[in-house]
């Protein structure tokens, strides 16, 4: 019988529960639309307390929407109060009550507000990130409606525009000017208010102040002075007092003096004005604040008069407990029963709220993850698209070699070798993660040491001419011509370790050394020195300069520049090597860095890595294998057509992948390589397209863009293979012979390897 009373009881309160809600959240919105108004008409005290009132009726009903705009418009009230704590409180509680929910202009705003509130406690850094946050979240979505599209593009803008200043401030003009060029052509297709076009041009001013370009400043900012005079709704008396300020001192600086002196009066005279308007407002300010801190007494007073009450009921409370002590008693066994139900569900509850929080914490890194995911493939696919093209060319010129002097050869050998060498160091800093995690695999290829060495010294050329150094190889006699290690991380290293040498070098020597420790059948251990006799090193930053972004400061030299992370990278692939790097030094006595590292003796001299061994197809145009380029960039397109046509393949090439849909429906190809980023139709829709009427054509992705992003569905999609550009010729060529001997061996038709 009481589960049953209980049962209904549960089942009446949630029905009108269910009927209220659309009645309180009706309410709910009209008591934030309606202390909007008073606060426009400068109610603050009003304002507040309806604002107070909509945001206990939204916590009772948990209405996130209601709760996260009263909240945003207190956030507001304590801003203009300058009570920042209390501000900051607010906008944090908007942004939680907004996950989940797609408000992208309450969410930006509030990122935005936070933004200016660590801008006026110069906390940089907060700020800068905050800015970042408000930008991100300016989204114009496609439902919204033309108010709310205008408000999100205002709050983007000045967001962006608040950022440039912040650049500028800290000196730095490279990020700002980048910025300023981006949002100048955001306002040439967006309607934005006068009053923040006003101020992006008193930010481009304050700019070319900085560069000293004083001309171009006054330009900017007569352009701001014309908008606000043109929009008297928008003018705005503390920028304009602030604008006059930065001409007057423009004006100043090119020798101009009465013409600053004028322009010094205006901003007195806005100045003036902008007093006289903030007094008044300061005045509404400060005596809002006394009614609000009265009406927070008030509300402490009732809040301590329910608790006496509620002390007195509970006193009842004890009075009626000893009266039914004894129907307790009876029923002592239900009460443990209850107990023990009880926990149960309360265990449930923390479960389930444990289990949440892992959600939430697991969603957010998932986003943090996919976010960083983008960044490092958008990055790496357009550094290596024209990588592509600075190895492909050099490749080309290369291979014709009889039209080339000596001294020409040589540096377009270096070109193309630091080309590699750039491509692969790209690669390491955009995946920093993977070489602290050891997730990088070695690849392990013949290489002659002493051409290696050779090849390196060489392409520091430049550098060498720069710093008035010299670079010294010294190879034991006993050392195999011949092993087998990663080319490109030995480079890396030896590449890294030479170059921290020269910039701490001047008129110097420096020496690579490889020397022999000990030598077996199959296997060598070699010990790589690389000693110069610059600065040095002071013995308390033998450990922190292997770091990341470590940088050698120096008291009397500050001219030495660089990412600081040669050494860190240096490091993490000595130890993937299997070694530990050393160092030796003396401050004035130079440095020495070193390590070990055994290495399997190639007794075949075989180098995979030697493009020039690939054998060339026969000449006879009968047995030409036809291939099919999917590229929409013009350079590449060159590069690969004419390696292609090197090596007595015929080919064809087409802009997007909608013609190449159409080529393969019209013709015969061998093969066909199909770039992924493309316009019209990209390289997975063009192979999709494709796979539909052609099961056995093999189809290569050749691409700049991230391996482990392609690989992740590409078979699915209709790949064959994968080749990143830029690549190792000989990779390319075997890996198109191998994919066309395939298809022609399941065909019937004779091969060609």
């Amino acid at each position: 019988m009481r589960k049953i009373l209980l049962l209904s009881f549960l089942f009446v309160n949630i029905f009108s529960f269910a009927q209220n809600d659309r009645e309180v959240i009706k309410k709910i919105d009209d008591l934030n639309a309606s202390a909007l108004i008073l606060y426009n008409d400068k109610q603050i005290v009003e304002a507040f307390k309806v604002f107070n009132k909509a945001k206990a009726l939204a916590d009772s009903i948990e209405d996130d929407y209601g709760a996260a705009t009263a909240n945003f418009s207190l956030g507001n009230i304590y801003y203009l109060m300058q009570n920042y704590e209390s501000a900051k409180v607010h906008y944090d509680l908007t942004l939680d009550a907004l996950k989940g929910i797609n408000d992208y202009y309450l969410i930006s705003a509030a990122y935005l507000n936070l933004a200016k509130i660590f801008k006026e406690q110069n906390n940089y850094d907060v700020s800068v990130r905050y800015l970042k946050k408000a930008l991100q979240n300016s989204i114009v979505g496609s439902g919204m409606s033309v108010i709310d599209k205008q408000n999100v593009q205002n709050i983007y803008f000045e967001s962006g525009i608040n950022l440039c200043e912040l650049y500028i401030e800290n000196n730095k003009l490279d990020e700002a000017l980048i910025k300023l060029l981006e949002y100048g052509n955001y306002l040439k297709v967006n309607a934005i208010k006068p009053k923040l076009e006003s101020y992006y041009n008193f930010v481009y001013g304050m700019y070319f102040t900085k560069k000293a370009f004083y001309n171009t400043a006054r330009e900017k900012f007569g352009e701001a002075i014309l908008l606000l005079e043109q929009n008297n709704k928008e003018t705005d008396l503390d920028l304009m007092s602030n604008i006059y300020m930065q001409l007057s001192i423009s004006f100043a600086k090119s020798g101009k003096n009465e013409a600053a002196y004028t322009a010094l009066l205006e901003h007195i005279n806005y100045q003036n004005k902008f007093y006289k308007e903030d007094k008044d407002a300061r005045d509404l300010i400060i005596k809002s604040q006394f009614l609000i801190e009265d009406y927070k007494n008030e509300a402490e007073t009732a809040n301590y008069q329910r608790l006496q009450q509620l002390e007195i009921a509970n006193k009842f409370k004890k009075i009626n407990i000893v009266i039914f002590i004894s129907l307790l008693l009876l029923v002592i066994s239900l009460l443990v029963i209850y107990k023990g139900a009880y926990s149960k569900i309360k265990l449930s509850d923390t479960l389930k709220q444990k289990n949440l929080e892992l959600e939430i914490a697991k969603d957010n890194a998932l986003k943090a993850s996919e976010l960083k995911t983008k960044f490092i493939s958008n990055v790496s696919h357009e550094l290596r698209t024209p990588l592509y093209g600075v190895v492909g060319i050099s490749t080309l010129l290369l291979n014709e070699k009889k039209d080339l002097s000596e001294r020409d050869t040589k540096y377009l050998e270096s070109l193309k070798y630091s080309g590699d060498y750039l491509l692969n160091l790209v690669n390491d800093i955009l995946q920093m993660n993977k070489i602290e995690a050891q997730k990088i695999e070695l690849k392990n290829v013949s290489v002659n040491l002493k051409a290696l060495a050779q090849s390196i010294t060489d392409s520091f050329g430049y550098k060498l001419q720069e710093s008035g150094n010299q670079i010294k190889i010294a190879i034991d006699e006993g050392v195999p011509e011949f092993v087998k290690v990663d080319k490109v991380r030995i480079s890396q290293v030896l590449i890294n370790l030479i170059a921290n040498s020269i910039k701490f070098t001047q008129s110097g020597v420096i020496n690579l050394r490889i020397k022999l420790l000990k030598l077996g059948d199959k296997k060598v251990t070699l010990r790589f020195e690389v000693e110069d006799d610059g600065i040095g090193v002071p013995k308390d930053k033998f450990k922190t300069i292997f770091n990341n972004f470590s940088q050698l400061g120096n008291e009397t030299n500050t001219s030495y520049q660089g990412t600081g992370l040669g050494l860190s990278i240096t490091k993490s692939i000595v130890q993937l090597l299997g070694s530990k790097i050393e160092l030796e030094s003396e401050v004035g006595q130079g440095a020495k860095f070193s390590f070990n590292v055994e290495l399997e003796i190639d007794k075949k001299k075989k180098s995979i890595l030697d493009a020039n061994r690939f054998k060339k197809i026969d000449g006879d145009t009968d047995s030409k294998f036809n291939i099919l380029i999917a590229e929409d960039n013009k350079i590449n397109q060159i590069v690969t057509k004419n390696l292609l046509i090197g090596q007595n393949y015929s080919c064809e090439v087409v802009n997007n992948g909608a013609e190449a849909v159409e080529k393969v429906k019209l013709n015969n190809y061998d093969l066909i390589l199909m770039d992924i980023n493309m316009p019209k139709m990209n390289g997975y829709d063009a192979t999709a397209a494709i796979r539909e009427f052609d099961k056995e054509i093999p189809i290569i992705a050749l691409t700049a863009a991230d391996v482990e992003e392609v690989m992740h569905n590409f078979k699915t999609i209709g790949f064959n293979d994968i080749i990143t550009k830029p690549f190792d010729n000989y990779e390319f060529f075997q890996t198109i012979a191998f994919h066309i001997e395939i298809t022609n061996y399941r065909r019937g038709k004779a091969g060609f390897l």
